[in-house]
């Protein structure tokens, strides 16, 4: 988006797909990269940070995919500033309608001494000579100075200064290790600003870590400096303590326009739609009462409360579920209800499923309403998904019978469609899961640490489906998979079954890459 811009249009870039996925666990397959980007794309983001192209030949895939197809969104790829990486960046975008070259540089002392060990004049002719190869390449470059908050204000205006004269159309100064409060964020963007010729032709951006919880704050804060481009991501994912979470900062422009006087492009009605299928790719739980598209975000147990809110609803709620996706009427679903009711109900839990999807999550549907007497939203949440999570696995568990009890030994005999072919084995362990587990790992040898194996219950009563994450850890991978079942071994079967599909599915990338290499 030009510097001319309307002054109050805030520009969304998202980084779910590059910064987001870097949160250890969180990797995304190329498929599932697709489906969040054209979700992101649809809902009005503006720019899309799509990946990290030299990273790995899968990277480099998946951007350059998301590149040809996008329509209306810029898409970005992040380089280093070394000319290779920003090659490869070039190579991966050019195809986009609107295609950007994102690069970056650490700027402060800590930084230059003990990781990049230039000194401050190497790192001005780095950015001038890595910024001029990306403008030759496109015509919209993203200049970034790593670490801007620790840097001093007088050093940190001559990088800006050397981007601009390079040719960077938009200068972000991250608070890349979440060290800044709103007020000096603030005031370090209108430093810059005020101090450097040219800063008026550009677009700033801010960028935002929550190591201090401070993220959201800090983001809207550089807007009053001045700053008009917000970099993000869905559910807040990222390095250590993660991102500015892009609902909350849509939100809360939309919700005090009174003090933040401006807009975005993007369709709140999508924000609750968005964060479910982030969660569902990457295995990652939304915490309950996370803000915006929490499970508790609009949810009222307090006598007070409840008063409140039926007499006026505005009492407890700033802002209303509709205006983030989630309907406050509720369609009573059992085992009489039909597809028709049931494609509804998906559609106003902000899910659109393609017909075999539907379908499979509706045979599973009704096989829980069979089992159980009340099918609340969050039970058909966790179905579809586990569908999501599940589409392009190669193993899936087909049956699982334990034998437990205070007698022992228990035991657990399991059957796995591994690419199509039906395996079974018997397996005993100390306890019904270690059996269980033990007999995935007959099936499927592996070496693969568990890391963490945590089960909660989808919603309250003794016929509840259990939700079982899982934590795997392999050659210095990890990932973490989630799946959901009335019956808790059963759930933790197909949890650890997922699980392993992702490292299966990383290896497969590795070994491709090293192919080609």
């Amino acid at each position: 988006m030009p510097a001319s811009a309307p002054s109050d249009r805030v520009i969304i870039f998202d980084t779910t797909l590059r910064d987001g996925e870097q949160c250890p666990g969180a990797s995304m397959t190329y498929e599932e990269k697709i489906e969040v980007a054209e979700l992101l794309e649809s809902m009005g983001v503006d720019v899309i940070e799509a990946g990290f192209p030299i990273a790995s030949q899968g990277d480099f895939e998946s951007v350059h995919e998301i590149a040809k197809r996008s329509e209306k969104a810029v898409i970005a790829g992040l380089a280093r500033a070394i000319s290779g990486d920003i090659a490869r960046a070039g190579e991966a975008v050019r195809v986009a309608k609107r295609p950007r070259i994102h690069t970056f540089v650490s700027t402060s002392p800590i930084h230059l001494a003990h990781q990049m060990r230039k000194t401050e004049e190497q790192v001005l002719e780095i950015i001038s000579a890595t910024v001029a190869q990306a403008r030759n390449l496109v015509e919209d470059v993203e200049w970034s100075a790593m670490d801007a908050t620790r840097t001093p204000i007088e050093y940190l205006c001559r990088c800006v200064e050397a981007a601009i004269k390079a040719g960077a159309t938009t200068i972000n100064l991250p608070d890349t290790v979440g060290y800044a409060v709103p007020e000096e964020y603030a005031a370090m963007f209108r430093a810059v600003r005020e101090r450097v010729p040219g800063a008026d032709k550009v677009i700033f951006s801010t960028h935002c870590h929550n190591d201090l919880g401070l993220a959201v704050a800090n983001s809207l804060a550089g807007l009053a400096g001045g700053a008009r481009q917000i970099e993000c991501t869905l559910n807040g994912i990222g390095e250590r303590a993660g991102n500015a979470a892009l609902e909350e900062i849509v939100m809360a422009i939309k919700t005090r326009a009174d003090v933040l006087p401006y807009g975005t492009g993007v369709d709140s009605t999508m924000l609750t739609r968005a964060s479910k299928m982030v969660s569902a790719v990457t295995s990652f739980p939304v915490q309950y009462n996370k803000a915006i598209v929490g499970r508790n975000a609009f949810a009222h147990e307090s006598g007070i409360h409840q008063d409140g809110m039926l007499k006026n609803n505005t009492t407890y709620e700033i802002m209303t579920p509709e205006s983030v996706g989630v309907t406050k009427t509720s369609l009573v679903m059992g085992k009489h209800s039909g597809r028709h009711a049931f494609r509804e109900k998906l559609k106003d839990l902000g899910y659109e499923l393609g017909e075999n999807a539907l379908e499979d999550v509706f045979n599973r549907f009704k096989n829980l309403a069979d089992r159980k007497k009340n099918v609340y939203d969050e039970d058909i949440e966790a179905l579809v998904d586990q569908e999501i999570a599940s589409a392009h696995d190669r193993t899936k568990v087909l049956s699982l019978t334990v034998i437990a009890g205070t007698m022992g030994p228990q035991s657990a005999t399991l059957t796995l469609d591994i690419d199509g072919e039906h395996r079974t084995t018997q397996a005993s362990g100390n306890g019904p899961v270690d059996a269980t587990f033990h007999a995935i790992r007959q099936l499927i040898p592996h070496e693969a640490v568990l890391e963490l194996y945590q089960v909660h219950a989808v919603t309250e009563g003794t016929d509840a489906q259990a939700e079982v994450s899982i934590r795997l850890s392999e050659a210095g991978y990890t990932v973490t998979a989630r799946s959901s079942d009335p019956d808790t071994l059963v759930a933790s079967a197909k949890a650890y079954v997922a699980a392993l599909n992702k490292l299966s599915s990383k290896r497969n990338r590795l070994h491709a890459q090293a192919a080609s290499a």
